[in-house]
């Protein structure tokens, strides 16, 4: 029932919780009751797959004596990343439409060297694939941003309200973009 992006394996205890680990090699273990099933932990795993992705990509460590600090990411990792986003973004964008009450178009996934995402007036989403390796709470700021722009396509105070509305702490997401969005565009 792997829908994930990422294999796992679970051990079954007498435990009373759910618990994830990553291992430094990348190793994703999912610690659950016997009594548990196994929909409660697939949905557990979808509630936490940005933080597993993120912490997946600083598992396995860089090859030794590499010469370049960034080599480029192989087609398959890309691709990984890529297919890994979509479905965050598609999941995230659903819940957070539903709950500000307004439609979208495609969610397009890219990787834009100076945006992390973007509205058309048609409604079509795109959204930079890097985000993944943001704070959650980062990741969902951009969407809820882009989905402001279908109430007010513009950036003004009746935009930044709508955003205020559903994200009162915005100004902090913002702020992290600002200072640590370059850190995204570090190889995973």
């Amino acid at each position: 029932m792997n829908q994930h992006p990422f294999p796992y394996h679970i051990i079954r205890s007498s435990r009373k919780t759910l618990a994830i680990q990553v291992s430094t090699s990348g190793q994703v273990t999912v610690r659950a009751p016997h009594t548990m099933s196994e929909y409660t932990i697939d949905n557990f795993l979808a509630q936490k797959e940005s933080w597993i992705l993120k912490h997946l990509a600083h598992a396995t460590p860089a090859p030794a004596n590499t010469p370049d600090e960034n080599p480029p990411l192989s087609d398959f990792r890309r691709s990984y990343y890529m297919d890994s986003a979509r479905k965050i973004f598609k999941r995230k964008t659903v819940f957070y439409a539903r709950k500000m009450n307004v439609t979208y178009g495609r969610i397009t996934i890219r990787e834009q060297k100076t945006r992390w995402g973007s509205c058309t007036s048609e409604g079509n989403l795109n959204f930079n694939w890097r985000l993944i390796f943001a704070p959650e709470n980062v990741l969902d700021y951009v969407i809820v941003h882009e989905l402001a722009h279908r109430k007010e396509m513009n950036h003004s105070p009746a935009f930044y309200a709508v955003v205020a509305s559903v994200m009162p702490e915005y100004k902090t997401y913002e702020k992290w973009l600002r200072d640590n969005g370059r850190t995204l565009w570090q190889n995973p």
